[in-house]
Formats: C-alpha cells, structure tokens, sequence
C-alpha cells in the first residue's frame, strides 16, 4: 500500500513538472499576431480641454469619461468613415462658417450638421433633410418651402439660417449650448420635460434617451478629430480633400419649364446644375407666386 502511494505520488510530480515546463516554454515563445505585424489599435487618452461652444466637458465624472471615450474610439477607428468626413468638411465647412457666424451661431455647430448628415443628401429613415436634417413640419415652422417641386431643407444657405434660429432660441430657453445641442436631437419639449422630472440643469448630470445621450458626444469627436486629424492617425495630401466648384448665381421669378434645357442655356447639364441646386426636386420649377429664386450655376 505504502509502495503504490509512493509510486503515485512520483508520477504527480513527474506529470505537474512537465506541465510547468511547458507552460514556462509557452510563455517565453513570441506571440503570432493573427493580424498584420504593424496593425494595433490603441487605447486613446482624452483631452484635458474639451468642450462645445465654450462649455466644458467634465470629464472627471466616470459615466462622462467613458461615453466621451466611445465615440472618439468609434470615430478614430472607424477610418474609412473618417477620412470621408475629414474630406467633405473641406468642402462644406468653407460655406458653413461664415453663415455660421453671420447668423450669431458659435462655430462649434458645423460639426453638429456633420454629424446629423455627413454632408449627404439622404433623407433620413424618419423622414428628416438636407444638410441640417429638418422635419417637413419643423422646416415650414421656421418658413422653409417644402413641397414636391421645391425643398429648401436643402438649401444650404437657407437651412443654415433656420438651424441658427432653432438653436439660438434652445440656447435662452435652457441657458446653454450644450443643451441646445441636445435639443437639436431630442426636441425643446423632450429635453425639458426630463430635466424638470429629474430636478438637473445640465446635459451631463440628465438621463435622456439613447440617441441623445451619445449625440453631444459624437459632434465632440467629430471635433476632436477633424480638427486634429494626424493625431489620430489620418493622414492626406491637400489633394485628396473634397472641394466645392466654384459658382456664379442667376435670379429668377418665373417658372421654369425645362429645367435640363435651362441648364444647356449656361452651358451646364441638369445634373451639374441639380447638384448645385439640390432643392430643385423637379425637372421644373412652377413658381405660380412669381417668388425670386436664386439658382447657382456651375463655372465651366
């Protein structure tokens, strides 16, 4: 009996010595990436001073720091989408800025109408357009013209100015940019009916619905990153930035017949001319009230 357990125990020690050594070897080889040798993604450390519009984020408070740390994760390694915003902001931003400023708006929005449409004319799956992605109801509100013929939720010009309006009214009503940020989103009413019932006064400190809660995070990183592409890993030639083709505008307060023959007449297609033009939804334009419209056309 003494014999067997001897015997036993020699064997244990055997076995957890090989098992040891083994492990000792594994643990000294090199590991194989399973990805390319140079890929990493790496953990991204926020910035000390980031805020909207002036506003600070406080990010010393746990839930701030980590939904702040999301989106600048996603928008960082989300690349491709990346580096096509970085493009059509050059494009866009050039337009935005001045009407930005113009209309008493701080400039931090152009990144709130890069996140609401990344600078596509798509209408959203709830129905919202344009640039600023405007409702019908809320764009006739403000007195945009939408109709079948014309949509001017796609006039930059004109939707911006509505936009500045919108937000500069959230901004007295709630006493801040931020909120007014996240009224955009969520609505004046939605934002203020959950602050009264949870007694807060701040975006940051408010339990608000999903899509809101992310929303001032995401224009932040948009900010963030736009404004410090090589810091996060995007690089370009001047080149490579989208640009927009310079134009001369034509008034006009009769209607249009032909649209795509208005357009040979400047030496331009109809579909050069719409996409300068995108409130244009026809191939005419009827103009019964004999109201003055300003048309870009494309220099050739």
């Amino acid at each position: 009996m003494n014999k067997s357990i001897r015997f036993l125990s020699i064997i244990t020690i055997v076995f957890v010595g090989i098992l040891f050594t083994n492990t000792i070897s594994k643990s000294n080889e090199p590991t194989i990436k399973n990805v390319a040798e140079t890929y990493e993604v790496k953990a991204l450390k926020l910035p000390d001073d980031l805020n909207l519009a002036g506003e600070r984020v406080p990010l010393e408070k746990p839930d701030i720091k980590e939904r702040m740390d999301r989106e600048l994760l996603v928008n960082t390694y989300w690349q491709s989408n990346g580096l096509l915003l970085i493009k059509r902001a050059n494009k866009y931003f050039p337009i935005l800025e001045p009407l930005l400023k113009k209309h008493g708006l701080p400039d931090d929005f152009k990144f709130l109408a890069l996140a609401e449409s990344g600078f596509i004319d798509e209408t959203s799956n709830v129905g919202a357009a344009g640039m600023w992605h405007f409702m019908k109801q809320t764009g006739r509100e403000y007195g945009l013209e939408i109709n079948n013929n014309v949509d001017e939720r796609y006039h930059i010009e004109k939707s911006t100015e509505v936009a500045a309006e919108y937000l500069k009214k959230s901004k007295e009503r709630f006493g801040s940019w931020t909120l007014a940020a996240a009224a955009y989103n969520a609505g004046n009413y939605g934002v203020s009916k959950r602050l009264e019932a949870q007694g807060v006064t701040s975006y940051y400190d408010a339990l608000l619905p999903d899509e809101t809660e992310r929303y001032v995070f995401r224009i932040l990183a948009l900010k963030e990153i736009i404004t410090n592409p090589e810091k996060y890993g995007f690089t370009f030639d001047k080149g490579d930035l989208y640009t927009l083709p310079e134009t001369y505008t034509v008034k006009v307060d009769t209607a249009i017949t032909n649209i795509a023959l208005f357009a040979k007449k400047f030496g331009t297609t109809y579909k050069d001319l719409k996409l300068h033009n995108s409130w244009l939804r026809e191939n005419h334009l009827n103009n019964r009230s004999r109201k003055l419209y300003e048309i870009k056309i494309p220099v050739q």
